[in-house]
């Protein structure tokens, strides 16, 4: 029996799965979440993933989730994310998940989620934004983070992605160096999300998933404006993924009894 949770999210595309075929991967998430959800199922089936016939459970959450057909359930991606952060937190903390879409803070206790909030419609505080202004700079995610550790951060205070953006082309025109930019980026995104946290009272553990959950710098820098320590969560970015596979695992569980 497998397990699947998929997390299709507004830029990349989750999958674990637990169980017979135990594994995980990543896609593009692309101009179609109904066409990533088909090159999932796809994928899975070379694998040996069995999706009819009950020899398998399936959760979707995430952006597309109502675009993958063969789902047996479909839950929301705070649901998810607070599921698959729990059993790492001991049940209960604060979940910060950064998204290319969207922002959300998560209270969690004893494994269900308490409280949670999200961020305005604009993508300032999300990993789209770093994505854009990594373009802007001509750089990689992962050298962006690399030149903002080495710089100091240029302040960046538009509230709004399209005027930000404009703030960064001004100091490339400036001749301001690329590590100073990319620095105000990320202190940037690490001042929306904290301005995010402080409507919410913070539990003493507080962990971060997400696309930017892989860069101990965002994670430091994010730390520094919480005024808290803030633990990226080891295979963070397939925490909603992980929690709709442990969902998939119940279901399975609770229809058999």
């Amino acid at each position: 029996m497998d397990y699947i949770g998929i997390d299709i999210g507004s830029t990349a595309a989750k999958v674990l799965v637990r169980g017979t075929h135990a594994q995980q991967f990543v896609l593009p998430t692309g101009w179609s979440s109904r066409e990533t959800a088909r090159q999932i199922a796809q994928r899975l089936q070379n694998s040996g993933v069995r999706l009819e016939n009950g020899q398998s459970c399936t959760v979707a959450t995430g952006y597309g989730r109502e675009n993958v057909d063969f789902a047996d359930k479909k839950v929301t991606e705070i649901t998810c994310h607070a599921q698959g952060s729990a059993r790492d937190c001991g049940g209960t903390c604060t979940v910060i998940d950064i998204g290319g879409q969207d922002t959300k803070v998560i209270r969690v206790e004893q494994g269900t989620v308490s409280d949670f909030l999200m961020n305005d419609k604009c993508a300032a505080g999300t990993g789209k934004f770093v994505e854009i202004m990594a373009n802007r700079l001509c750089v990689e995610l992962e050298e962006l983070f690399s030149l903002a550790e080495q710089g100091k951060p240029l302040p960046i205070s538009a509230l709004c992605t399209v005027f930000a953006e404009s703030e960064v082309i001004s100091y490339i025109g400036e001749g301001k160096p690329r590590a100073d930019i990319a620095a105000g980026v990320v202190d940037s995104v690490a001042a929306k999300v904290a301005t995010l946290c402080s409507r919410q009272a913070l539990l003493p553990q507080i962990v971060l998933t997400g696309g930017l959950c892989h860069s101990d710098y965002f994670a430091a820098r994010l730390a520094h404006k919480v005024g808290r320590p803030v633990q990226p969560l080891e295979n963070g970015q397939f925490a909603g993924a992980y929690g709709a596979a442990l969902l998939a695992e119940k279901m399975a569980a609770s229809n058999k009894s």
